[in-house]
C-alpha cells in the first residue's frame, strides 16, 4: 500500500516538483515519507521542504536501506552515476523508477545488480497541473504489488497507462511530444482571431474551451475521434469548408509526420544515450 512507502527523488527539478506536489495533493503519502535530494543545491532543496512539507538532504544523508522506491529525475547525462551510486546501497526488494526520457529498463538493469527491480515511466509536461498522459513499463524483475505501488504514486499527475516498451518511442510522439503540437495549433487560431480583431486572451480562453469541450466529449463518448467529426460536420456549412481547407493543406499529413517524427527522434535519443552513459 503506498501511503506506507517511502519514496526518494534523485534530483530536484521540475518533473520531480510536479510529482511531489501531484502526490502531495493526493493525500496518497504522508510528507514525511517523501525525500528529495540532488547533488548540490541547497536552496533548491530548502525551497521544495518549505513548500511541501517534504525531507530535503544532501544525497548522502540519505536512509537508502528505508526507501521503498527511487526516482531518478536528474538529467539524463547523470543516469549512469546515479545508478552506479544506487548498484551497492539497495536490495533487489527495492525498486528505481526513471522519468529520464532514453534511459531503457534494460540499460537499467545492466547498470544494477542482478534481479534489482526497475520501472521505466514518461510523464508529459500537464503532470503540473495533475492532467499527465503517462505511460509505464516494468522491468523483467519488477513485481505485481509494487508496480502498482508505482501506478499509484503516478496517477497523482494524472491518467496512467501501462504499455509495453517498444512502444515508449510511439508514446512519445503521440503524448511526450503532444501537448506542443496542440499548443502550435492554438498559437495560429488564436493569431487569427487577433487579426480578426478579437482581443488575444478571448481568443486563448474560447480556444482552450473548445479545446478542453472536444477532449471531454472524447473521454466520456462511446463514439470514435470521426465518428464524432462527422457529427458535427454539415454538408457545405462552416465546419466542413474549415476542414475542406485543412485536407487541401495536408493538415492531417503534418500531425501524422509530427508524431512520426517525434518517436523518430525518441528511437535516435534511446540510442545516443545508451551509446555513451557507460558508468566508469
Amino acid at each position: 500500500m503506498l501511503k506506507q512507502k517511502k519514496v526518494a527523488f534523485l534530483g530536484a527539478g521540475s518533473m520531480a516538483e510536479a510529482m511531489i506536489s501531484g502526490v502531495v495533493k493526493s493525500g496518497k503519502m504522508h510528507t514525511e515519507n517523501v525525500y528529495v535530494t540532488n547533488k548540490s543545491n541547497e536552496a533548491r532543496l530548502e525551497r521544495l521542504a518549505s513548500r511541501y512539507g517534504v525531507k530535503a538532504m544532501p544525497q548522502d544523508e540519505l536512509p537508502y536501506e528505508d526507501i521503498d522506491l527511487f526516482i531518478l529525475a536528474m538529467k539524463p547525462k547523470g543516469a549512469a552515476g546515479a545508478l552506479a551510486a544506487l548498484k551497492d546501497k539497495i536490495r533487489p526488494g527495492q525498486v528505481v523508477v526513471s522519468v529520464l526520457a532514453g534511459i531503457s529498463t534494460g540499460f537499467m538493469e545492466g547498470n544494477l545488480k542482478s534481479g534489482q527491480q526497475v520501472v521505466r515511466v514518461m510523464p508529459n509536461t500537464s503532470s503540473m497541473i495533475q492532467e499527465s498522459a503517462t505511460a509505464m513499463s516494468p522491468g523483467r524483475y519488477a513485481s505485481n504489488e509494487n508496480v502498482e505501488d508505482v501506478k499509484e504514486l503516478l496517477t497523482s499527475m494524472g491518467k496512467v497507462f501501462r504499455i509495453e516498451e517498444g512502444q515508449m518511442d510511439i508514446f512519445t510522439g503521440l503524448a511526450g511530444s503532444g501537448p506542443a503540437y496542440f499548443y502550435y495549433l492554438m498559437e495560429h487560431m488564436e493569431r487569427v482571431g487577433r487579426e480578426n480583431g478579437m482581443d488575444e486572451k478571448v481568443a486563448r480562453e474560447i480556444i482552450a474551451q473548445t479545446i478542453l469541450g472536444a477532449a471531454k466529449m472524447i473521454m466520456e463518448k462511446d463514439e470514435t475521434p470521426e465518428v464524432l467529426r462527422k457529427n458535427v460536420t454539415s454538408p457545405n456549412g462552416t465546419t466542413a469548408s474549415g476542414l475542406n481547407a485543412l485536407s487541401e493543406y495536408n493538415g492531417g499529413t503534418a500531425i501524422a509526420q509530427a508524431v512520426n517524427q517525434a518517436a523518430k527522434r525518441s528511437r535516435e535519443i534511446n540510442e545516443e544515450l545508451e551509446g555513451v552513459l557507460v558508468p566508469s
